[in-house]
């Protein structure tokens, strides 16, 4: 049945909400990866894309996220600043350009970003655009409007980051000072406004198979072109913090899960990779195919020498893509 489907599947068909995809939660987990890697293989070929991350303000956020860290309704003990200053973000992002990171992005904690810290950001875009140019720029600061995604865009940023996190079932369990809409509207303006757009979830939060099927298949009616996966790494102070950590093996399901939904997509691994052997290598023969790279927000992430090294060794491209 598999090998079937991914012939169709690499020959255009697209799975959607009106196939049965019940197979995904009880089929055998080896073949699915096969055949997830196939596609991979055969529709993006055997580049592995890499990305890195500033957290370029921290802290104080109005949402109450259940697994962040940086909310104000939980009590963490993470880091507070307002947004960095200029050079310190030009200097990252020149080390990660000097390292072969293909992508890099600002971070800033908060539901959006407006005002003079949104100018400062502008700013801070438009100088890295000039002095980094063999690295593309992608932005991530909550619910902005069009408007602010074509200032953005005109300041030589390409892609925004929106995580809708989950299923739009699951979503009010987790969130409840945004919505499942607010995260729609959000990228959509962005991609109207010219940007690709990245955008997944987290695994392990309490949702269903049936959730995070869902999930694979909102994504791909929105046409996203990046989806980072992220595993719960539960902390301590969330209302998450005693939630089970994920297995290695759903990990992979779902990875091989979004893959056949997505099939032309960047599925990246994004955080708790640490969950799975050898920095998760063997996700990226279940379908990924882009991970972020270097220190994540408030979890510790992966070196990206050690990281080119484990990808090359394994046969991936990781040479520059612009």
């Amino acid at each position: 049945m598999y090998e079937q489907l991914v012939d169709e599947i690499i020959s255009g068909r697209r799975l959607t909400r009106e196939d049965d995809l019940s197979f995904f939660i009880d089929g055998d987990l080896e073949s699915l990866k096969k055949g997830a890697n196939r596609i991979r293989e055969a529709l993006c070929g055997n580049h592995v894309n890499l990305c890195s991350i500033i957290n370029g303000r921290a802290g104080r956020c109005s949402e109450n996220c259940k697994f962040c860290a940086q909310s104000a309704h939980h009590h963490t003990g993470a880091k507070e600043y307002d947004l960095l200053d200029a050079d310190e973000v030009i200097t990252e992002c020149k080390r990660n350009e000097a390292n072969g990171v293909h992508k890099f992005s600002i971070v800033t904690a908060g539901r959006t970003l407006c005002g003079p810290a949104f100018e400062q950001a502008v700013n801070i875009y438009g100088k890295m655009k000039e002095e980094c140019p063999k690295i593309s720029l992608c932005a991530s600061h909550g619910l902005l409007s069009e408007e602010q995604f074509v200032r953005l865009r005109e300041n030589g940023v390409t892609m925004y980051h929106s995580n809708i996190e989950t299923s739009r079932r699951n979503f009010p369990n987790i969130c409840t000072t945004h919505t499942f809409d607010d995260k729609i509207k959000c990228i959509k303006a962005a991609q109207k406004a010219g940007l690709e757009v990245c955008s997944g979830g987290i695994l392990g939060m309490g949702e269903t198979w049936e959730d995070r099927i869902d999930m694979a298949l909102t994504l791909s009616e929105l046409e996203i072109d990046s989806i980072p996966l992220n595993a719960l790494m539960p902390i301590k102070g969330t209302p998450l913090e005693d939630q089970p950590v994920i297995t290695e093996d759903e990990i992979f399901r779902s990875i091989a899960i979004f893959r056949f939904i997505n099939p032309t997509a960047y599925i990246r691994l994004a955080a708790g990779r640490n969950l799975m052997a050898e920095s998760g290598k063997e996700a990226f023969f279940a379908g990924a195919n882009a991970t972020i790279t270097g220190d994540m927000l408030t979890t510790s992430g992966n070196n990206t020498a050690e990281d080119k090294e484990m990808l090359t060794s394994s046969g991936f491209d990781i040479s520059p893509e612009i």
